[in-house]
């Protein structure tokens, strides 16, 4: 078993749902995409995590923070 982090990603129009590791998100969406959608930007990794990271990146660079 391999401690690599894993990410969910989510494709609506195909209504799947899927973890990859961190290192292949990149390469399996794109390819997902290329293969089923004509290269269209279908397949991403799940909303609701990309804006928690947002967040988390956000904070830790200070640019939530209150004046």
């Amino acid at each position: 078993m391999s401690d690599e982090p894993t990410v969910p990603v989510v494709c609506p129009t195909c209504d799947t749902e899927t973890t990859v590791p961190l290192a292949e998100v990149e390469d399996a969406v794109e390819s997902h995409n290329d293969r089923l959608h004509d290269g269209e930007a279908v397949a991403e990794v799940d909303p609701a995590l990309a804006e928690q990271l947002a967040d988390v990146i956000a904070e830790d660079m200070g640019l939530l923070d209150e004046e």
